[in-house]
């Protein structure tokens, strides 16, 4: 598409013109140009200028009609040259100005109105006024009248920045409604000479061209459309006429007007979102003119032309919206109505065929070349004087006639010539590159197998050019798909041209391989005759195969060398260059050999013989003959070679050092298609795993191939042969083991003469240093390079670790963590010898175990601790060696496990008291603040009684060594304050289940509504009745527990009230008791108050009243009351209410009892005061 001229690929742009007043074009032009749609500007400086641009020439109405059809400067003429109307500009000085102004002015209009009259060309007059300017409209009206325009055709132009953008707009306008009566007028002139019908075919073609011209000019798509058919119609006509042109010439000048014309209907249908149409417009111009091939001396540029039509035409559908290709998927495209296949939607398939196209143009090009009797160098020469004649799709001569050039038409003879001088610069890297377009849109649609096609073409055309590596690599990507597909006969030609490039650049080993591969394919029909579609390699036949069979393995003997097709034989395989092939279980050369191999048991003891299978398949078309075959195992020292008794008996290699057992074959010779089955004794010394690694087998002095052992039970079919008509037959002679055969088997270990023991005397308890002993005593084997594995594994199936968790017991990640392990007493580390390991992890330790002798034993301590409660198993992997000390000797595995359950020691709690009988008024209670639930409240500056609670929840009695609460730095000293008794606790024992109390004294000093009290740290230990003599753990360690105290709310509280009430009574007899209500603010407190009835006491005083207490003063209540009743008893409760709080509380319960003695008690026991008597009763 880039070949066609400008005017033709981009649709036409109004054109105007503009005269005088040189100053404002530019703004005018800029103004015109973004408009939409744009309008081009021809910016003139004087009047005389137009009548030159438009002058007629003389001889352009005396060229003769039948010398061609389209002229080939008609449309750049039009879009550049002939504008459609003409802005005149005058200043209106100048037209107001004196007569002689005007009689210039006038002269002016009437050399313009002669310029464009014989044109048709549209006016426009403009004057330029200023804001100051008086405007004459009888002067206005005469300039009218002289220029012969309407009275909306002469604009008054306002050049100040406050008008001009108004000014634009109406010129803008105007000038777009000229320009369309323009080319309306100048269609409508045309078209009244098509509908005459007496013009011949070329003239209708011309006139049609040229009314669907000034119809896009006018953005009248329908019309220009339906005219470009009608002119490509025409055309079509043309073909069968005679004029007096030569044909050659004639033939290649209707082609191109047609291609012309196509390309035109093709962009105005895309643009329009019309696909299928121009998708079926296309293959109609394919069709009208794929035949009209002309002279056999020229087809070449038949087979040009046809390859232009496809890439124009892939260049506009590539162009074109995606969404437009995308919405046509949804029509049936397959129907009798409308034969469209998907593909010819897509751009790539119309850059392949362009490449096809090309290709026919060179074969003809070449053949044209060799041909022509006359070409000689000098026509290369003469090739440089034809020019484009004045006509589209022709040529002529130019000539020089002193000063001046002239055209002198081309005979038929002539252009020929001239056409295979130009076709001698074709260049093959376009068909490259055309192909390469086609193949990358074809991988971005995911298609491989045309996207294959396209890689296939590119890579032959690589291969013609030489260029064997590009074509190889192409190659291999093509030989892949058609090995997935199972394409044999496509495969077949690609494994030929990748044969033929490994040859010509000497790689002896891809050579070999892709010539195998050749010979293994299913390919068996005779009589082929090769042609020069078959690719280098000939037609797929059994011939074939044979030929390429003997010819690799006359390489491989050193017998002949393989020539290529232009007659080199640089390959060879020596001594210095030996040849080694792998065939894995991927490998396309599995059909050259496959190797099975089956073991008769799936467990076999260690030293014990075993029978294992060994079998061969090969599809080669001749029988092969192996001189050796080694087997290889994951143990080497199971390694054995199977030597051919034909070729090379074992007598005579039994003399000869060979690291490896070897066996006799009467027979290693693999006829196609049949097993060969082999079957020897193993015997494996090493416990574990055997498997069969890989065969090697040695086929001549300097080729071997390995191949990877397969088990017949999961061996995957050959994929190019599981469809071919053959007997199938079984790798073993048992079928049974065909189906269940595996190429590895279990060796067991010998049973271990040696005992491991655990001992663990109770569960673990959280925090604390717990021992596991370990024993290993020697029975019937000695120990070498032992070693002993230590695994922690969470029972429940979970991990050991949890980032994630608040650990409470501990800051470390690891819930279970192995600390060390503890050799027998007496053993320094300094003793260990330097082979000996000691590795210590979280959960894994590994130690060495010194040598021990039959009937000796040795003992460690594994050092374990839990962090929080956990049942874990403990898992001991003891391995060694019985008979040497190698490191890589095969050794005997003792595994034990224990089941160790971990528990929490002691659960310690804890809740606040207040002081007994005084009373708090706390408002974060009375109206709860958010996430005030979760934070008990203290009163500020009042004692608060905290009582910690270490309850033993093990099995195990436990010895109290101290409990205290210990503050962290940030100052919670200053900010609380705690009293307690001693830390020691002296012997203070703790039974299963009992529970242990201990009292502090709080004193919170600031408000905080998050005050932190610190953390209680517990020392504890074990403690066993009697003296622990097993050493299973560690009696007398102690262990730090700790809990968090939670935080607490601590608010002012406004009012206390206090009961002070004797602890006793005696029925009968009154007593006195107050209640103390004490204002601790700055304010005066009015409080309310309310005595309940009491059954049990007769109670004088105020039941119901209003106080008001003083700042930082008491008010007291007095109560006298008679008992009557005997035991414990409940005074009336007084509730409080503060008004100004609007908050009402009242003593507890327990606050309000007291007991009643019968008559006056009489103690005998001396030294007790009423004091400690009133504690013992208030408990």
């Amino acid at each position: 598409m880039e070949e066609y001229p400008e005017e033709l690929r981009s649709p036409p742009v109004r054109l105007v013109a503009l005269v005088g007043c040189l100053e404002q074009h530019g703004v005018i032009s800029s103004h015109l140009l973004s408009q939409q749609p744009p309008i081009n500007t021809l910016a003139l400086p004087d009047f005389s200028k137009l009548s030159l641009l438009l002058h007629r020439s003389s001889n352009s109405s005396s060229s003769s009609s039948a010398a061609g059809i389209l002229k080939r400067d008609w449309l750049v003429k039009h879009r550049t040259k002939i504008p459609a109307v003409v802005g005149a500009l005058f200043s209106w000085d100048h037209v107001s100005g004196d007569p002689a102004q005007w009689i210039q002015v006038c002269s002016d209009l009437d050399e313009l109105k002669a310029a464009i009259r014989p044109r048709n060309i549209k006016l426009l007059l403009l004057v330029l006024v200023g804001q100051s300017d008086d405007i004459s409209e009888d002067r206005l009206l005469a300039l009218r009248k002289r220029a012969e325009v309407d009275s909306k055709y002469l604009l008054l132009f306002n050049p100040d920045p406050s008008q001009l953008n108004n000014s634009l707009q109406r010129l803008g306008a105007t000038m777009a409604e000229l320009a369309i009566t323009f080319y309306r007028d100048e269609g409508r002139r045309i078209k009244a000479r098509i509908e005459k019908k007496t013009s011949s075919l070329d003239l209708q073609v011309r006139y049609c061209f040229k009314v669907a011209v000034c119809a896009e000019f006018r953005r009248d798509w329908v019309e220009a459309l339906r005219f470009y058919e009608d002119a490509y119609h025409a055309l079509r006509q043309m073909v069968a006429t005679s004029t007096r042109l030569p044909p050659i010439q004639r033939l290649l000048g209707i082609k191109t007007v047609a291609e012309h014309l196509h390309f035109k209907i093709s962009t105005l249908l895309l643009h329009g979102g019309k696909l299928i149409e121009a998708v079926t417009w296309f293959h109609q111009h394919i069709a009208s003119y794929k035949n009209l091939v002309g002279s056999p001396k020229v087809i070449f540029l038949h087979w040009e032309w046809l390859s232009r039509q496809f890439l124009v035409f892939a260049e506009l559908l590539n162009s074109s919206s995606s969404a437009t290709v995308q919405s046509v998927f949804s029509l049936p495209l397959g129907t009798a109505e409308q034969p469209l296949t998907e593909w010819e939607f897509h751009p790539a398939y119309y850059y392949q065929s362009a490449a096809q196209y090309l290709k026919e143009k060179r074969s003809a090009l070449e053949l044209a070349v060799s041909i022509s009797e006359t070409f000689n160098e000098n026509d290369d020469g003469s090739a440089e004087s034809v020019v484009p004649a004045i006509y589209v799709g022709q040529f002529a001569w130019l000539l020089e006639q002193g000063d001046d050039l002239a055209m002198q038409s081309l005979t038929d003879d002539e252009y020929t010539h001239y056409a295979i001088a130009v076709g001698k610069r074709f260049q093959d890297s376009e068909i490259i590159a055309l192909l390469k377009k086609s193949h990358e849109m074809y991988s971005n649609l995911k298609v491989q197998r045309m996207g294959s096609l396209c890689a296939f073409q590119i890579a032959r055309e690589y291969f013609s050019l030489g260029d064997f590596s590009n074509a190889k690599q192409l190659f291999d990507g093509v030989a892949n798909l058609y090995r997935q597909e199972g394409w044999v006969t496509l495969l077949w030609e690609v494994l030929g041209y990748l044969r033929e490039c490994s040859r010509k650049q000497g790689a002896v080993k891809e050579f070999v391989e892709f010539s195998l591969e050749m010979a293994a394919l299913p390919v068996s029909s005779f009589g082929s005759i090769r042609s020069s579609k078959c690719g280098p390699a000939g037609p797929a036949s059994l011939e074939q195969r044979e030929m390429i069979h003997r010819e690799i393995f006359s390489l491989i003997n050193g017998e002949a060398r393989p020539t290529s097709l232009d007659g080199t034989d640089d390959l060879k395989v020596t001594g210095d260059n030996t040849l080694h092939l792998e065939i894995d279980l991927v490998s396309p050369l599995r059909s050259v050999l496959l190797a099975s191999v089956a073991f008769h048991e799936q467990i076999i003891k260690s030293g014990v013989s075993s029978l294992i299978t060994l079998s061969l398949l090969s599809h080669l078309p001749l029988s092969i003959e192996i001189d050796l075959l080694e087997v290889k195992f994951n143990q080497s020292e199971c390694n054995f070679i199977i030597m051919n008794a034909q070729k090379c008996p074992l007598q005579a290699v039994s003399n000869e050092q060979h690291d490896h057992r070897m066996e006799s074959a009467p027979s290693l010779a693999l006829v196609t298609n049949k097993w060969l089955r082999l079957t020897y004794d193993i015997k494996s010394e090493q416990s574990g795993k055997l498997e069969c690694i890989s065969v090697i087998a040695k086929m001549g002095p300097h080729f071997t191939i390995c191949c990877r052992a397969e088990s017949p039970a999961s061996m995957d079919d050959l994929p190019l042969w599981k469809f071919e008509d053959c007997v199938e037959t079984f790798p073993t002679k048992d079928p049974a083991l065909s189906f269940s055969g595996q190429k590895a088997a279990q060796v067991e270990e010998p049973d271990p003469q040696v005992d491991v023991t655990l001992g663990a005397s109770s569960p673990a308890l959280v925090g604390e240093r717990f021992l596991v002993p370990v024993t290993i005593a020697s029975r019937d084997h000695a120990i070498y390079a032992g070693e002993m594995k230590i695994n922690l594994v969470d029972v429940s199936g979970g991990g050991l670790f949890s980032p994630r968790e608040s650990e409470p017991f501990s800051m470390d990640s690891h819930h279970v963590e192995l600390l060390g392990i503890v050799g027998p007493e007496g053993e320094d580390e300094s003793q260990r010898g330097p082979d000996k390991i000691k590795k210590i992890q979280q959960s894994f330790g590994l130690v060495s175990v010194p040598f021990l002798n039959i009937g000796e034993s040795w003992s460690c301590k594994l050092e374990i601790m839990w962090h929080r409660p956990k049942p874990v198993m403990l898992f001991v992997s003891l391995g060694y060696s019985p008979n040497t000390n190698e490191l890589n000797a095969p050794k005997i595995n003792v595994h034990k496990t224990l089941e160790i359950e971990g528990k929490n020691a002691v659960l310690i709690s804890q809740h606040f008291m207040l002081p007994f009988r005084r009373d708090s008024l706390l408002l974060s209670r009375i109206k709860p603040v958010p996430d005030s639930d979760q934070f008990a409240s203290l009163p500020l500056h009042e004692t608060t009684v905290l009582v910690v609670s270490a309850k033993n929840c093990s099995e195990v009695t436990l010895q109290l060594l101290s409990m205290a609460i210990e503050v962290d730095d940030e100052g919670i000293e200053k900010s609380c304050s705690i009293l307690h008794g001693g830390e020691v606790l002296g012997t203070a024992l703790l039974v299963p289940g009992e529970e242990f109390k201990k009292v502090f004294t709080v004193i919170p000093q600031v408000e905080s509504s998050k005050l932190r009290l610190g953390t209680v740290h517990l020392k504890w230990k074990r403690r066993s009745g009697i003296e622990d003599r097993s050493g299973l753990t560690v009696t007398d360690a102690q262990v730090l527990t700790k809990h968090e105290l939670p935080e607490v709310h601590v608010e002012l509280s406004p009012i206390v009230a206090s009961l002070d009430c004797p602890p006793y009574a005696i029925l009968g007899d009154p007593f006195m008791y107050f209640v103390k209500i004490r204002n601790l603010t700055e304010l005066l407190q009015e409080v309310k108050f309310s005595l309940g009835d009491s059954q049990s006491f007769v109670i004088s005083g105020t039941h119901s009243d209003t106080v008001f207490v003083l700042p930082k003063s008491e008010f007291i209540l007095y109560y006298k009351g008679v008992p009557l009743a005997s035991g414990l008893q409940q005074l009336p409760r007084i509730s409080l209410t503060s008004v100004r709080y609007s908050a009402r509380f009242q003593p507890s319960v327990a606050a309000s009892t007291v007991f009643i003695f019968p008559s006056k008690p009489h103690f005998k026991m001396a030294g007790i005061t009423d004091k400690r008597l009133e504690s013992i009763i208030a408990d």
